[in-house]
């Protein structure tokens, strides 16, 4: 690990904390209390995943089963899809499907910034002995940004639906140790992330007044799968009087 690496880390530490500061601003200045208790998981699991980057994965990837499952690949999409599929069974959320999406394409950005330039200033090698670019996990911030964006949207309405994406998420980040991807700092470091950006992107919600379809307009989405891929078609119209 670079020298470097673990203050790049802590870095993303500082900045959440540094926003937890808006929660003593005063009620009459009309800003919103910054949720603090919310960034505690996110920012356990990247600290966590900082220090055993620094000591601890070799000896912990000894006793982690080895498979050969490629689901991982696919499973990262699941909470997205899963949050779309309740959209379209009507269960009610927070947001209309497009806010949903501005959100989630917002956060996936976001988060993908962050990833990818840790992923080439951290420089650590896979336990696989491939590419110098395991921390932290792609694939486990794609599937912890989708299931916390899932759980904002669905939280005050279907507590059940809004936590099961963080059991697929889960589940992406214990195969991407167990296909030997990743270490266990990887993926606790990409799950803390991909939380962490949601959280703030629902604090702040950038772009909230971009509104682009008139209220007389409809949005539908529709996930599918061809059996080579999957994705969401996207159909747009004007609703008739």
């Amino acid at each position: 690990m670079k020298p470097y690496a673990l203050p790049a880390l802590l870095l993303l530490v500082a900045m959440a904390s540094k926003a937890r500061a808006q929660d003593s601003t005063p009620a009459w200045s009309g800003c919103r209390r910054f949720p603090y208790r919310q960034q505690i998981t996110p920012l356990a699991l990247i600290t966590v995943g900082a220090l055993t980057l620094w000591k601890g994965n070799e000896e912990l990837i000894r006793y982690t089963p080895h498979t050969y499952i490629t689901a991982d690949d696919y499973l990262q999409y699941a909470p997205m899809l899963g949050m779309y599929a309740a959209d379209i069974a009507g269960v009610k959320a927070q947001n209309s499907a497009w806010e949903q999406t501005k959100y989630l394409a917002l956060s996936q950005l976001a988060c993908a910034a962050v990833v990818q330039t840790l992923k080439y200033t951290v420089c650590a090698q896979r336990p696989n002995r491939g590419a110098h670019n395991s921390f932290p996990s792609g694939h486990t911030s794609v599937a912890f940004v989708g299931a916390a964006v899932m759980y904002h949207e669905f939280r005050n309405t279907n507590r059940l639906l809004a936590y099961s994406g963080f059991a697929v998420a889960t589940a992406v980040g214990a195969l991407r140790q167990t296909n030997r991807r990743h270490y266990i700092s990887d993926v606790l470091a990409g799950a803390g992330i991909g939380m962490l950006t949601v959280n703030m992107i629902y604090h702040f919600e950038p772009l909230k007044a971009w509104q682009p379809f008139p209220k007389s307009s409809y949005l539908a989405l529709l996930p599918y799968y061809d059996g080579k891929s999957v994705g969401l078609s996207f159909t747009f119209g004007t609703l008739l009087r």
